[in-house]
C-alpha cells in the first residue's frame, strides 16, 4: 500500500500521496488543507474548519473548549480544556485522525489506507516532543515510516513538480539553495546543496518565536491600544469575556486579506463591556500593518543572515530562496527576500499551503532514505578527531537504531574528570580534512581516580540515532561508574533524488565551495579533550607524563620537544621556586647568580 505524505502543521494539517506522476492532496471543503484546530462541545469534539469558525470566539492556544495549534502542546504533561484535564497527546491524536479519515473518505485514491506515513517536523523539534507526536500518530492508526525536515520536503517537493526535472537539477547543482518556511507556529531555515543529485543540508536553523501567531499577537494589541487612544478610553473600560480572542481572530483574517488587498476594516461586535457602542471598528492599511509587526519581520530575516553568516557564506552565494509557508506570501516579507537575494533569485511557490505535505509524499513514492550528511566525530587529546558515525550512515525508519560502542583511555586524569567533545564538520561528507573547521555538538563530563596514571582509567561512549533522528550519545568511567548522558536534536541530512546518481554516497569526498566555515561565537569556552582510543605517551601532557614516568625525558631518549616544554612550563623555577609564567621570575633572563645570593633571595622570600 502507498505510504502518504502527511504535514502536521502548527496552523494547518494536510496528507497528499502519489498518484502515477503526479501528487493528490486531500484539502477540505474550501479547498484548503485542515486547520490544526479542535474544538470540544460536550461529548461532541469537533476539529478542522468548523472547530476553527469557533475562533471568533476562541483564541491562540487553549481558550475554552478551543484548541489551536495542538503541536505547540506537546511536551507539556496535561492542559485544560472547557475545564477538564487533557493529554496534548491526545489532542493531537484527534487532529491525525480526523486528517486521516478525510482523507480516506475523499475515494479519490483506490485502496488507500494511509495507515503508513513520511511526516514532517520541524528542524528545531526536541527528541521528547518527536516521540509524543510520533505516539499521537500511532494511537490515530498511523505509523511514522519516517520524519522529514520541513524545508527539505518542501524543496524535494519543488524540485519532484518541476516540469522539467532533469533541468532544474542541472540548473542547480553544486549551488546552495535556501529554504524559506516560515508558517504560524514557526520559522524554518535549511541551506542545501545539490551534489549529482544528492540533495544534502549544509546547516538548518529555526525559531518558535516569530511565527505567525506572535504577529496576530502583535496587531491585536496595537488595534486595542490605537482604537482606545483614538476614542479617549481609559484602562479601566472593560472588555467583554473572549473579547480579546475574537480580536485575535479578526486580526488573523486582516493579516491575511492585506496580502491581496491594500485596505482592510477589523470589526469586533460588542468588544467593550459598558459603553453605549461597544464595538470594535478600526480601518487599516497594509502599510499600518508594515510598520506594526516591523520588529518580527527584521528578527525573522536576521536569522537567514545569522545562518548564512554562521556557515561562511554570503547572500550572494545563494543561487535561489524557496520561500513557503503563510509568512511567506505578505507583500513586506517578499520585499524583504528580493532586497536580500534580489527578484530572479526568490521563488515564492504558488502552493506553499500544500508543498511540505507533497514533498513527504515524494519522499515515500521514491523511497527516498535520509542519510547523515556530515560526519559525528569525538574530539581526542591533542586535537584529532575519531569519527563516530560517518557521513552516508542511513538513518533509522520506525523501530530501528542506529549506533556503536567505543571503548576508550583517559590520557590525564589529573583534574578527576573524563571530558568528551562531539563534534560535526562543516563540509558535508565521509572525507573531511583535519583542518576543516567543525561545529561542537554536545560535552560530555564524567567522573575519574585523580590519583590514576594516564591510560588506567578505562572509559566507554554509546553512540546512536534512533527513529526520531535524535543523536543520543552516553559516557561511562568503568572504575569509578560515573556516567553522563546528552541529545543533539539539530543534526543535518541528505535526500537521495531518482536520478540513478547517488553523490557522496558512490565516492568518498565532495569538492567545491564549503565556504568559510563556522564562526565561533565570541568569548567561546575551548575544553580540552583528555580522551584517546589507543596508549601513546605522545598525547600526555608532559607535566603529568613526569610524574608517573620521569625517565621517558631522558635526553638520550630524544622526548618530543613539545612535551619537553610542557613539562618545563609547569614546573617551579629552580631558584625562586616561582611559577615558570609568573612576571616576578626573572631568573632565567639573568646571569646564574652566586650561592649566597640564592641564599639571600630564598630569605627575602621566606619574610616578605
Amino acid at each position: 500500500m502507498a505510504v502518504v505524505g502527511f504535514d502536521f502543521g502548527t496552523t494547518n494539517s494536510l496528507i497528499s500521496v502519489v498518484q502515477g506522476n503526479r501528487v493528490l492532496s486531500f484539502l477540505d471543503e474550501q479547498g484548503l488543507p485542515v486547520p490544526s484546530v479542535v474544538c470540544y462541545e460536550g461529548s461532541h469534539t469537533i476539529i478542522g474548519r468548523e472547530a476553527r469558525e469557533r475562533l471568533g470566539q476562541a483564541g491562540l492556544g487553549v481558550q475554552g473548549n478551543v484548541v489551536r495549534s495542538p503541536k505547540t502542546l506537546l511536551g507539556r504533561e496535561s492542559v485544560f480544556v472547557g475545564g477538564v484535564e487533557r493529554s496534548p497527546v491526545d489532542v493531537v491524536r484527534e487532529v491525525v485522525q480526523f486528517v486521516r479519515r478525510q482523507a480516506l473518505d475523499a475515494k479519490t485514491v483506490r485502496n488507500l489506507e494511509a495507515d503508513r506515513a513520511v511526516v514532517t517536523i520541524p528542524v528545531m523539534m526536541e527528541g521528547h516532543r518527536r516521540a509524543l507526536l510520533r505516539d499521537a500518530f500511532r494511537m490515530a492508526g498511523m505509523s511514522v515510516v519516517q520524519f522529514v525536515h520541513e524545508p527539505l520536503a518542501a524543496l524535494y517537493g519543488y524540485l519532484r513538480s518541476s516540469d522539467d526535472f532533469e533541468a532544474t537539477l542541472r540548473r542547480y547543482d553544486r549551488q546552495l539553495v535556501l529554504v524559506f518556511d516560515w508558517g504560524g507556529g514557526t520559522l524554518d531555515l535549511t541551506l542545501c546543496r545539490l551534489v549529482d543529485g544528492l540533495l544534502i543540508q549544509v546547516g538548518n536553523d529555526g525559531t518558535d518565536e516569530v511565527g505567525g501567531d506572535w504577529f496576530d499577537d502583535e496587531l491585536k494589541n496595537e488595534v486595542e491600544r490605537r482604537v482606545r487612544a483614538t476614542r479617549s478610553l481609559s484602562e479601566d473600560v472593560e472588555v467583554q469575556a473572549e473579547g480579546r480572542s475574537r480580536l485575535l481572530h479578526a486580526c488573523e483574517r486582516a493579516k491575511i486579506d492585506l496580502s491581496q488587498r491594500s485596505r482592510v476594516n477589523i470589526y469586533v461586535p460588542n468588544f467593550f463591556r459598558g459603553l453605549d457602542d461597544p464595538d470594535l471598528d478600526f480601518p487599516l492599511t497594509r502599510e499600518e500593518l508594515d510598520a506594526i509587526v516591523a520588529k518580527l519581520v527584521n528578527k525573522g530575516l536576521a536569522r537567514i543572515e545569522r545562518l548564512l553568516d554562521r556557515e561562511g557564506y554570503s547572500s550572494a552565494s545563494v543561487a535561489m530562496c524557496l520561500a513557503t509557508g503563510g509568512m511567506a506570501n505578505m507583500p513586506v516579507v517578499k520585499a524583504r527576500l528580493h532586497e536580500l537575494f534580489g527578484p530572479n533569485r526568490v521563488h515564492v511557490s504558488e502552493r506553499s499551503a500544500s508543498l511540505i505535505s507533497e514533498g513527504a509524499a515524494w519522499v515515500a513514492h521514491d523511497e527516498a532514505k535520509l542519510h547523515l550528511a556530515k560526519n559525528v566525530e569525538l574530539v581526542l587529546a591533542r586535537n584529532s578527531y575519531m569519527p563516530l558515525l560517518t557521513a552516508g550512515l542511513e538513518m533509522p525508519q520506525e523501530g530501528e537504531v542506529r549506533g556503536d560502542k567505543f571503548s576508550l583511555y583517559c590520557v590525564d586524569p589529573t583534574d578527576g574528570f573524563g571530558k568528551f567533545e562531539l563534534m560535526a564538520p562543516h563540509r558535508p561528507g565521509p572525507r573531511v580534512l583535519p583542518d576543516d573547521m567543525r561545529r561542537s555538538l554536545i560535552n560530555l563530563v564524567v567522573p575519574v581516580d585523580s590519583k590514576a596514571a594516564p591510560f588506567r582509567e578505562r572509559l566507554q561512549l554509546d553512540v546512536s540515532i534512533d527513529e526520531n533522528l535524535i543523536l543520543k550519545a552516553q559516557a561511562r568511567s568503568l572504575n569509578q561508574r560515573g556516567t553522563a548522558e546528552a541529545e543533539v536534536h539539530d543534526l543535518e541530512f541528505a535526500l537521495a533524488l531518482p536520478t540513478g546518481k547517488r553523490g557522496w554516497l558512490g565516492a568518498e569526498r565532495i569538492e567545491g565551495d564549503a565556504g568559510d566555515g563556522p564562526k565561533p561565537a565570541k568569548g567561546s569556552l575551548v575544553m580540552r579533550s583528555n580522551i584517546a582510543s589507543h596508549e601513546d605517551h605522545k598525547l600526555v601532557p608532559g607535566e603529568v607524563l613526569y610524574r608517573f614516568a620521569p625517565l621517558y625525558f631522558d635526553t638520550r631518549s630524544g622526548p618530543p620537544q613539545f612535551q619537553v616544554d610542557e613539562r618545563l612550563y609547569y614546573e617551579p623555577c629552580t631558584y625562586c621556586r616561582r611559577a615558570s609564567n609568573d612576571p616576578l621570575c626573572t631568573c632565567s633572563t639573568s646571569p646564574r647568580p652566586s650561592q649566597a645570593a640564592v641564599i639571600a633571595r630564598q630569605h627575602q622570600h621566606e619574610h616578605r
